[in-house]
């Protein structure tokens, strides 16, 4: 259910949003406050999927090259000093759109020209394409199409089977049951319980709701 704190929290742990309690700890090693920001987090190899790509994934007036590399622009993949090798973007983004099945193939597309589903795979293969330890998705589905939605499906778990960890927001609950090894339950800020995906959706709506699982049998 939205509006539960769950975005918060997405921004809190890729940097976009400082915190003023708890502790956000990864592979083992505890976070301070000063790790509050997003380029601090993708040097330490986490990869962020906003949950609105037009306000937070994408710039709508750049190309599709362009957006390939946002946020990214300073590795040295992407040419030496302060200028920036367009021929090797453009290259990169043409290799990363055959292999996430964007369409046009056309790396000099403004990015508004695109579909929502394509926009969506433009983003998740800027994001995939780093490798990182950790990845952070925030509705990887919302508003695209079927055939794109079984194709996001596809490569998050990929990522998964690779070994990476991924917290993985939506508000989709067939989505989260069918991708997740065990799903965390916010309400009002706080997380309710702990449950596994096959977990009964009246179970699941008890903690939506507010209730701890035992309420069930009250």
């Amino acid at each position: 259910m939205a509006g539960n704190g769950q975005s918060e929290l997405l921004e809190a742990i890729t940097g976009l949003r400082p915190w003023s309690e708890g502790t956000i700890a990864l592979n083992g090693s505890e976070l301070s406050r000063e790790h509050s920001d997003p380029r601090i987090m993708r040097a330490l190899q986490v990869a962020h999927v906003p949950e609105d790509r037009h306000r937070r994934g994408m710039v709508m007036g750049f190309e599709a090259c362009e957006n390939s590399i946002l946020g990214y622009e300073s590795d040295r993949v992407n040419g030496a000093g302060p200028l920036l090798s367009r021929s090797s973007i453009i290259s990169q983004t043409e290799g990363k759109m055959e292999t996430y099945d964007v369409r046009p193939r056309n790396a000099r597309l403004k990015s508004s020209l695109f579909s929502g589903g394509n926009q969506q795979k433009l983003v998740l293969a800027r994001e995939f394409d780093r490798d990182p330890d950790l990845l952070v998705i925030g509705q990887p589905t919302r508003g695209v199409d079927i055939g794109a939605i079984e194709f996001i499906h596809k490569k998050i778990i990929a990522l998964r089977d690779a070994g990476k960890a991924i917290l993985l927001v939506s508000v989709e609950l067939d989505e989260i049951r069918s991708l997740s090894d065990r799903v965390l339950v916010m309400f009002a800020g706080r997380i309710m319980g702990e449950c596994a995906p096959g977990t009964e959706e009246k179970q699941i709506g008890l903690l939506m709701a507010g209730l701890p699982l035992s309420a069930e049998a009250a």
